[in-house]
Formats: C-alpha cells, sequence, structure tokens
C-alpha cells in the first residue's frame, strides 16, 4: 500500500511540473536565443515556439520521455544546423512510469528547411538527425531520424 501511495505521489509531483511547464510556454526558456526577423531557420518546440540554437530540446512531446540537452551548436546555416549534445531517454521498464532515464552522446544535424505553416515568411527545419557516438539505447540504430512538426 505504502508502495503505491509512494508511486502515486511521485506521478502527481511529475503532473505538477509538467503543467508548470506548460503554464509558462510563452516565455523563453532559459538560454535560447530570442529569434530576430526570422532571418535565419527556426525549430519549432513542443509549444509551438521559434527557437534558434537551443540548449535543450524535447523530442517526444507526449510524455516527455526522450529530449536533447546540453546541446552545443557549431553551426547554424540556412540548410542545416550540427550540435553536440545528450539524448536523455527513458527505458520504460518495467513500464514508463517506473523507467529510468539514461544519457546517451549524440551528434544532432537538423535539414529540409521549409516554410512553417503557422508563419510563412519563417523557415523552419523539418528532419533532425541522432547519430548516436557511444553506447545507444536498446533498438535504436545508430544514425536515426525524424520528421519535425510544422
Amino acid at each position: 500500500m505504502r508502495r503505491h501511495i509512494a508511486r502515486t505521489t511521485m506521478m502527481l509531483c511529475g503532473a505538477v511540473s509538467l503543467a508548470a511547464v506548460v503554464g509558462t510556454a510563452s516565455a523563453a526558456p532559459p538560454g535560447t536565443q530570442p529569434v530576430k526577423h526570422h532571418a535565419e531557420p527556426v525549430i519549432v518546440d513542443c509549444f509551438w515556439q521559434p527557437e534558434v540554437r537551443p540548449d535543450d530540446f524535447i523530442l517526444a512531446c507526449g510524455d516527455g520521455n526522450s529530449r536533447l540537452i546540453s546541446l552545443q551548436w557549431s553551426q547554424w546555416l540556412p540548410n542545416s544546423a550540427t550540435a553536440e549534445g545528450i539524448n536523455v531517454v527513458n527505458d520504460c521498464k518495467p513500464y514508463c512510469a517506473a523507467g529510468k532515464f539514461h544519457p546517451y552522446r549524440v551528434t544532432v544535424r537538423l535539414d529540409d528547411p521549409e516554410p512553417w505553416k503557422k508563419r510563412p515568411q519563417v523557415q523552419h527545419y523539418t528532419q533532425i538527425t541522432l547519430v548516436y557516438t557511444d553506447e545507444r539505447p536498446d533498438g535504436y540504430e545508430r544514425t536515426v531520424s525524424y520528421p519535425l512538426w510544422n
């Protein structure tokens, strides 16, 4: 019974934390450079905010079980951007709420900028590729690519 109460308490704390983040989504996250006149492409985050060279980025918007942290951008060009960082992934064992997060070093590449549907005058990257430089999560290939939302 105590274990159930502890687990429920942890879940509620996580929900409150998520609500706090969602509630302040209009504020620019620390370390994120504001977008200036949209002269350079942006990456659109889970809260539909354009970002340039973010320090972190959530890959799994629905549950937060995969995110990029400690991003160090070496380039941010009109056609692509490259960074080194950490992909923190939940192993979801025995299930996601009880899983543990594990860090994996990655090289990140953003590609294929197109006009953003929300603001057609803004170019946004539409493809993200992760290359795991050392270990990688179970079942992941060394290189994985995902489309980014529009």
